[in-house]
């Protein structure tokens, strides 16, 4: 089950971004699923498409909420775990995207910010991972309800893992009871550093696994960054390079993190190795570079390892 933030990016092309008071013609227009819910989950359906993939958020009873439903569908991922809040709007955000040039986004927190331990049902008997995403990102999961939720996915028996959005505060103190509950941590160098306390560098990316591990985590502390990623488990600490992708061969990289993470949570569903984990999880990233959206780049997970076979990886 991927459970957590869910909403609809709008996605506006213009030519050029109005300084206040002036008027720019939008020239496109475009809607796609986001947050850590749909990419995660339909990602982990392209990747592996026997895996049986629950959807669990909130949304409003509007277009976007039936948007949401209808494109999950589309990949096989179920969701009749999503409530539905009739007196919110689905959460959305709406990207300005200069033609060429850079995105601005304007977010609406909307009903996933009121998504929370009752709109999770954990007593279905095929569940047997539970990812959360994000914190800092959903009000009632970061005042408590994101522990209740994890602590009684433990009590089950089911495998836990997390995500985070990158935020430049204090408030990463507020994930540190969580740890306890957490089997797998799979978070950027800039959220790992900010949870340990420690800025992240090349250098002491193992420090921080161990200081995350020794918070809590359970079975891994997987950690993400531009140029490898590393994890560090019971059976020893392993560290893969990023692959060195072609010029012009990243079309988009929205989902990047979202679908690394899909990937790690497929291999730890296979049981395969800290290194073979890294190794899907890389590949995947790198497949989703090639689209412009979040999901629509991602392969099965051995067509996606065949094609990243050409593909060097960086010296670091």
């Amino acid at each position: 089950m991927v459970a957590g933030s869910i909403l609809v990016d709008k996605i506006n092309e213009i030519s050029a971004f109005p300084k206040a008071g002036e008027l720019t013609q939008i020239l496109s227009t475009d809607m796609a699923v986001g947050g850590c819910v749909p990419n995660v989950a339909v990602d982990l359906k392209v990747i592996d498409g026997t895996v049986p993939v629950y959807a669990c958020g909130k949304t409003g009873a509007d277009e976007e909420g039936s948007f949401v439903r209808n494109e999950l569908g589309k990949y096989g991922v179920i969701s009749d775990d999503i409530s539905v809040s009739p007196s919110d709007k689905t959460s959305f955000t709406d990207v300005m995207s200069v033609r060429g040039g850079e995105r601005t986004f304007f977010t609406f927190a909307g009903a996933s910010a009121l998504f929370g331990k009752t709109d999770v049902n954990l007593d279905r008997n095929d569940i047997c991972m539970l990812h959360l995403g994000y914190f800092l990102l959903l009000k009632k999961v970061d005042e408590g309800d994101g522990l209740e939720i994890l602590k009684a996915a433990k009590e089950k028996g089911i495998k836990t893992s997390i995500d985070i959005v990158s935020e430049n505060s204090d408030r990463y103190s507020l994930i540190l009871p969580c740890l306890r509950y957490v089997d797998n941590l799979i978070v950027n160098e800039i959220e790992a550093g900010k949870l340990a306390g420690i800025a992240a560098t090349r250098g002491n990316l193992r420090e921080i696994c161990e200081k995350l591990k020794k918070a809590g985590v359970r079975e891994r502390v997987i950690i993400h960054m531009p140029d490898l990623s590393v994890c560090l488990s019971e059976r020893g600490y392993a560290e893969l390079a990023s692959f060195d992708l072609p010029e012009n061969y990243i079309k988009g990289s929205t989902g990047a993190g979202d679908a690394f993470c899909a990937g790690a949570l497929c291999g730890i569903y296979r049981g395969v190795s800290d290194a073979e984990i890294l190794n899907l999880a890389s590949c995947c990233a790198a497949v989703s570079l090639r689209a412009p959206d979040a999901v629509s780049g991602m392969m099965r997970a051995e067509k996606a390892i065949d094609f990243c076979s050409r593909f060097k990886r960086k010296n670091v």
